[in-house]
């Protein structure tokens, strides 16, 4: 775990690569998470 592995954070920070643990839209997904969760209520 740490630098070396793809599936932390830090591992795709280091390796420059984006995927479920490091999205590369951070920021859209976090708004489309809540406009989800407004339609389920």
């Amino acid at each position: 775990m740490g630098r070396g592995d793809k599936k932390t954070a830090k591992g795709k920070r280091f390796k420059g690569s984006f995927g479920k643990s490091r999205p590369a839209n951070a920021k859209a997904t976090a708004v489309k998470a809540k406009k989800a969760a407004a339609k389920a209520n």
